[in-house]
């Protein structure tokens, strides 16, 4: 055996031994996603015990260094663990900005100090994080943000406010862009400061969409305390790691594209078969083969970047791409999903749609090309960095 087939098997073995049974198969909707936290909910027990096995070993962050808590997989094995714990359905131990953003930034901007300090308890789930980038007045327009930092010695006192903050109610911690030279040009003198979401003067209040759920907030800073250590990156070069952070986060929002249940099973379990033990509705049925097709060129091409990724070989625009298409696929699930539901999936509060979920995951896709910079802006990006057009 090889090393690799070696270390499949070793994985698999561990998998089936420590991966509960109620921590198999799709989740049911957003709420049953273990986030972490001081104040973590599980919906079950085996989904803390799950987070906290998968933690130990560090498969939470399984490409992370060992040293910073994660799994010192190399990426050959990160792709096997990824494919053995989709054969048993394994569901995400844990979900995390934390792990999808701000990790990756301190890895490669933060001190030996900040990565010691913030890495591990990421890895663990230990600590929920939310980001402070988008305000009222700069949403796609970032560098034109207002929140500004007074150096106070060796300290900031921190003023404004930041919009559509996901989840900033149950955050424990921000990663947060702060104006600290008002008099430079407006991509500089921004910097990119960490601090407690229960420090005095931080508030929060969240926002209402038209799902009648959100996780976007309002966050207001009022005399907000931020210690210089917390400083990610260099002063007034906070753009650099926003930027870096900014590529993550979209591939983040792209892999929405390959989650949630095979559309096959839901349009099954809503419609039924016909006599030839085939979805009785032949235009769906293409429909979903169509999208089946997508997601699957879709997932090798996360894996195809993520291989470019690692080599360094590979346009920090792909991001843009990713997240796009991405954005693109889910949308069009949720519309399947309608579909195949009927006027069953417009119900909006009874146990039977489990809430209404069905109809409100698909009014929450209508943001997907919103969030984390619009569709219009990563066209514009595409078109510029890779395609080059003339004129953009």
């Amino acid at each position: 055996m090889t090393d690799l087939e070696t270390f499949r098997a070793e994985t698999r073995a561990w998998l089936e031994a420590n991966c509960p049974a109620e921590c198999r198969g799709p989740l049911e909707n957003d709420e049953d996603r273990v986030w972490g936290g001081r104040n973590a909910t599980f919906k079950t027990p085996a989904h803390r015990r799950w987070m906290e096995v998968m933690g130990e070993r560090g498969w939470t962050a399984p490409e992370w260094p060992t040293e910073y808590g994660g799994g010192g997989l190399s990426r050959e094995q990160a792709k096997v663990l990824a494919s053995e714990m989709r054969r048993i359905d394994a569901q995400s131990p844990l979900s995390s900005f934390g792990i999808w953003m701000l990790g990756p930034a301190l890895l490669q901007f933060g001190t030996e100090e900040q990565k010691t300090r913030f890495l591990p308890p990421i890895v663990r789930g230990e600590i929920r994080w939310c980001q402070g980038y988008s305000e009222p007045g700069a949403g796609s327009d970032l560098a034109g943000l207002q929140t500004r930092a007074e150096d106070r010695g060796d300290h900031w006192i921190v003023n404004g406010q930041k919009v559509w903050t996901s989840y900033a109610d149950q955050a424990d911690w921000i990663f947060c862009l702060v104006r600290t030279d008002p008099d430079a040009p407006k991509h500089l003198g921004i910097s990119f400061v960490l601090f407690d979401m229960a420090t005095p003067g931080v508030t929060t209040r969240p926002i209402t969409l038209i799902s009648g759920k959100s996780p976007f907030c309002e966050t207001f800073f009022d005399n907000v305390r931020v210690e210089k250590e917390n400083l990610v990156g260099t002063l007034n070069r906070g753009w650099d790691v926003a930027k870096a952070l900014l590529a993550h986060e979209r591939t983040m929002i792209g892999a929405m594209g390959d989650m949630g249940r095979p559309m096959g099973q839901v349009a099954v379990d809503s419609l039924g078969l016909d006599d030839s033990g085939r979805l009785d509705e032949p235009m769906l049925r293409a429909k979903i083969a169509e999208l089946e097709i997508d997601v699957a060129a879709f997932r090798l091409s996360m894996e195809r970047v993520g291989d470019q990724v690692k080599a360094k070989q590979v346009s920090p625009a792909i991001a843009s791409m990713l997240k796009y298409y991405g954005s693109e696929l889910n949308k069009r699930r949720h519309e399947l999903a309608m579909a195949a539901g009927g006027s069953d999936a417009l119900e909006w509060e009874s146990d039977r749609s489990r809430g209404g979920t069905p109809a409100r995951e698909w009014l929450r896709t209508k943001a997907n090309s919103i969030e984390g910079g619009t569709s219009e802006v990563q066209l514009n990006i595409l078109a510029k960095h890779l395609l080059q057009l003339p004129g953009a």
